[in-house]
């Protein structure tokens, strides 16, 4: 009995947890740049949930003990979308834009920019975009063409190159609010310096959420019906326990 409590007891909180999760994404699937996070489970629950019978999954709650393993982040390409805006850039790859945040320099697949009042290339929240060579980019007033290389050039002449940065194939970065990232760390300890390239610039257009709405929803609903049926599982257990509880204490 105290297994079977701990075990249903378990998996709620494991998808109390994932619901969390999976409400994020959700709420981010219109976010330029967001990569959605995926909560993975312990071994016990790598059969899933058969959602078929009411009475089978009260028994696989019983018996699988859903402890959240953990997150990890969805390095999937999102959808290239159209914007007609010459500053906003978007890549089809794997690499990312570096910028210098409040915090340290960041990583991100947002490439909604714009020129500040003194020249920079600047994100939405206006923080310097960085070039090739870690250094803020600062733009001259005129007509503005990015290659797919990530050069820029302003009337004619070249006035610098995004820079596009990746990370070892595997890599897990770590998220850092919507759509920032830092580095991998390695098992010392220490951070995994990225490397130039990983992608093609495409001028004029953003790359959408990784999370697409109608699966973010499927997700959700499923993830909340799997944790109605664990309360309904543990409802379960408690009337047991306190019948049992009864007839115990009518013998004495």
């Amino acid at each position: 009995m105290d297994s079977g409590i701990y075990a249903v007891y378990t998996g709620l909180l494991a998808r109390t947890q994932a619901l969390d999760t999976a409400s994020n994404n959700l709420a981010n699937a219109s976010t330029s740049g967001f990569r959605a996070q995926r909560d993975y489970f312990s071994s016990l629950l790598s059969s899933g949930l058969d959602t078929s019978d009411e009475g089978s999954q009260v028994g696989n709650s019983v018996n699988s003990y859903g402890i959240l393993g953990g997150t990890t982040v969805d390095m999937g390409q999102g959808a290239l979308v159209p914007t007609a805006n010459p500053l906003d850039l978007g890549i089809l790859g794997t690499g990312f834009f570096a910028i210098t945040t409040a915090q340290g320099v960041r990583y991100t697949r947002d490439g909604q920019f714009s020129r500040s009042a003194a020249g920079q290339l600047q994100t939405a929240t206006g923080e310097p975009v960085l070039d090739d060579q870690g250094k803020p980019i600062t733009l001259p007033t005129g007509k503005i063409e990015i290659s797919s290389d990530g050069i820029i050039a302003v009337n004619g002449a070249i006035a610098g190159k995004v820079g596009l940065y990746s990370f070892p194939a595997g890599s897990q970065l770590k998220a850092e609010g919507i759509n920032r990232f830092l580095p991998p760390t390695k098992p010392d300890g220490t951070t995994v310096k990225p490397t130039l390239g990983g992608g093609v610039v495409h001028q004029g257009e953003l790359e959408g959420s990784n999370q697409d709405s109608v699966h973010g929803t499927m997700n959700l609903i499923l993830i909340q019906r799997q944790a109605e049926m664990m309360q309904k599982a543990l409802s379960l257990f408690h009337n047991d326990f306190d019948k049992t509880a009864t007839e115990e204490l009518s013998r004495v």
